[in-house]
């Protein structure tokens, strides 16, 4: 694996020289865009919008439009911007992770420690799996300020990048249904839910549209026919929600 970023983790007095991992990959095809007409490549180039020539990537640069005026940007100016960020986060806080709304975290790295800092790494990993808590911080990758929680799992520390609050749309122009339920519905679909209810493991959980979609390109490949049938949604014969969540008890019961 490519480091992705490379710095250190602070706590108080104790400073963790560490390497940033991209802890997911992507599961699905790399399709390619093509031409429907002869399925030539499609190539996207970077144009100059005055000359109509393609620029090359070492000869980009990066501004923002001020009075009509483009101030350009270089490295170094993202770096003055923070600093301290850009090669080091400090946690600002602890807090148990439960607290954290689910809606906020948007992707998950790997921590590994340099050399120099395998003992502090370790202490920090042991601290966050015997106090259950996850560590809170702030830094800049990719020219952008993020926000992050820190926990360990197993022997790894795993940092997870989440969204800023202002980065959540409200929802108060969703049309949400504001009246209660039944209290015999609620106890139904509580029932419904408890009966339900196992433990969770993700490793039950795979990415099968994938492997099928390869199949059927497979097949195509090789000149033959995949059958297909399409969906039907069939809604339920009955309106009365009683109705329903007693037969889906009942094909729960069957089922098992």
């Amino acid at each position: 694996m490519k480091a992705i970023w490379t710095g250190s983790v602070g706590f108080g007095l104790v400073n963790i020289p560490i390497k940033m991992f991209s802890a997911v990959e992507e599961s699905t095809l790399d399709l390619d865009m093509l031409d429907k007409k002869d399925h030539a490549n499609i190539k996207f180039k970077r144009v100059n919008e005055n000359t109509g020539k393609e620029v090359a990537w070492e000869n980009i640069v990066k501004g923002y439009l001020v009075n009509d005026k483009y101030v350009v940007l270089d490295k170094t100016d993202f770096e003055k911007a923070s600093p301290e960020k850009t090669k080091h986060i400090e946690i600002l806080q602890f807090a148990d992770e439960k607290e954290i709304d689910s809606t906020y975290f948007e992707a998950p790295y790997y921590l590994e420690p340099e050399k120099t800092g395998t003992r502090a790494y370790s202490l920090l990993r042991d601290a966050l799996q015997k106090t259950g808590k996850a560590g809170v911080g702030i830094f800049v990758m990719h020219n952008r300020e993020h926000v992050c929680i820190i926990k360990a799992l197993n022997n790894v520390i795993i940092l997870n990048r989440i969204r800023f609050a202002q980065e959540i749309r409200p929802t108060k122009d969703l049309h949400l249904p504001t009246g209660r339920s039944k209290p015999a519905e609620l106890k139904m679909a509580t029932s419904l839910i408890n009966q339900l209810t196992k433990p969770f493991d993700i490793k039950k959980y795979k990415d099968d549209y994938t492997e099928k979609l390869l199949k059927i390109i497979k097949a195509k490949s090789k000149g033959k026919a995949v059958p297909f049938s399409p969906l039907k949604i069939v809604h339920s014969k009955t309106k009365d929600l009683m109705e329903q969540l007693k037969a889906s008890l009942s094909e729960k019961r069957k089922a098992s």
